[in-house]
């Protein structure tokens, strides 16, 4: 039996190691979407002088720009240009449509018995598709939200019998690239950032999970894509219901209501690496 003791650079390395796995997708999506090495690299500049100020806890001032500086090794004067070009994120709120749609997917009422969303009349008392956008808001005109779900592919409305069908299960818009992008950087964001903090606290806050498997061929891809979706579908019924009454019981009680959640569910496959190995004769 040996062991060995871990050399100095092993935390870097494994470091390095896992950015390239990161930085590999995030290079992808920049050549396909035409985003300059520079274009990106002012972006990353920026991302470490907020990372710093928040490490730091401190508003932006001359004794930041120096702490900043410090710890990014950026020069004081690039974290002076890059603080003073900021801009306030905006929050980022789902778009009424988007909340229509979830609520309509994890509503158990707007489910047949073979838990597919039904069409609903337009207009009436519920359920409708009118009472349905108006519990979502009543800033938008249920006409509207129609008239969006519609455009985005999501929805149908039958004029003969005037009902409105889902005509997906899930709210992925290919024909609207801004609101995938979107998408892209509120899902995996969320993710990156729950899995890092995971990584950096002492105890980990979030859940953050994952199976894997390998040796699957194609036909039993086909067989894993079948039960994920099954899964998110249980998910999704689930979670709706309960959040809402979590948030309806928020809002009874006046309790001071800032935070919020995430929960999402992803599946990736991809070809096992040729393996290299010569077996051994026995």
């Amino acid at each position: 039996m040996s062991t060995s003791t871990p050399k100095p650079d092993d935390g870097d390395a494994a470091l390095e190691q896992t950015l390239e796995g990161l930085l590999a997708p995030l290079a992808t999506l920049c050549l396909a979407r035409g985003l300059s090495f520079g274009a990106a690299e002012e972006l990353l500049k920026r991302a470490y002088v907020d990372a710093a100020r928040e490490a730091h806890g401190a508003a932006a001032g001359q004794r930041d720009v120096s702490r900043v500086s410090t710890a990014t090794g950026l020069t004081r004067r690039e974290v002076t240009r890059i603080t003073n070009d900021a801009t306030t994120p905006a929050v980022l709120r789902p778009a009424p449509a988007t909340q229509l749609f979830t609520k309509w997917l994890g509503s158990r009422r707007l489910r047949d018995k073979q838990g597919r969303p039904i069409a609903l009349k337009r207009q009436g008392r519920a359920p409708s598709f009118e009472a349905l956008a108006q519990s979502i808001t009543t800033d938008v005109h249920p006409r509207s939200l129609l008239e969006e779900l519609c455009r985005l592919g999501l929805a149908r409305h039958d004029e003969a019998s005037d009902t409105v069908s889902l005509l997906h299960e899930s709210f992925v818009p290919r024909d609207d690239r801004g609101r995938l992008l979107a998408f892209l950087g509120s899902n995996v964001g969320d993710h990156l950032a729950a899995a890092v903090t995971n990584v950096l606290a002492s105890e980990p806050p979030h859940l953050e999970q994952a199976i894997f498997a390998d040796e699957l061929s194609s036909e039993s891809l086909s067989e894993v894509r079948k039960l994920v979706s099954a899964q998110w579908k249980t998910l999704l019924a689930a979670l709706v219901p309960e959040l809402e009454a979590l948030i309806a019981a928020d809002a009874k009680a006046g309790r001071t209501a800032r935070h919020r959640v995430r929960v999402g569910l992803y599946s990736y496959h991809a070809r096992m690496p040729i393996s290299t190995d010569v077996p051994k004769d026995a």
